[in-house]
């Protein structure tokens, strides 16, 4: 959250606090149900990636910034793995860390999805104006 309330671009757009992380519990729970399958499994479809892009779209956000906010998400995930080394299995973090990458891609791109379908339906055409 802290990345977040020092960047201007996010902060534009007025949330609460839940407003604006409401949505993480279900997207780390999906993350981590990826994390536990098989290496070889592909990123499944996620309700909550679909609804977060559709809610964004409708709360004023655009497209880039839905991107932003989620290389902010990696970061954080990666910050954290970062200051829990000692606890980190090293035989494991390189593929972890790769399908984190890849679920939290996935993800982004399942709420972009949304994202655009929303526009389409005119849910929020000011919002595809301001990002072009």
């Amino acid at each position: 959250m802290a990345l977040v309330e020092h960047n201007k671009e996010l902060t534009c757009i007025p949330l609460s606090f839940e407003d604006r992380t409401g949505h993480l519990p279900n997207l780390l729970g999906d993350l981590i149900c990826r994390l536990l399958l098989p290496p070889v499994t592909d990123a499944k479809d996620s309700a909550a990636a679909h609804e977060h892009g559709d809610l964004r779209c409708k709360q004023g956000y655009t497209a880039a910034m839905l991107v932003e906010e989620s290389r902010m998400l990696q970061v954080s995930i990666f910050n954290t793995l970062q200051k829990n080394l000692f606890r980190v299995d090293f035989s494991k973090v390189l593929h972890d860390v790769i399908t984190i990458a890849d679920e939290v891609d996935s993800q982004l791109k399942q709420a972009m999805v949304s994202y655009v379908h929303t526009v389409d339906s005119g849910g929020g055409k000011e919002n595809l104006r301001r990002a072009i």
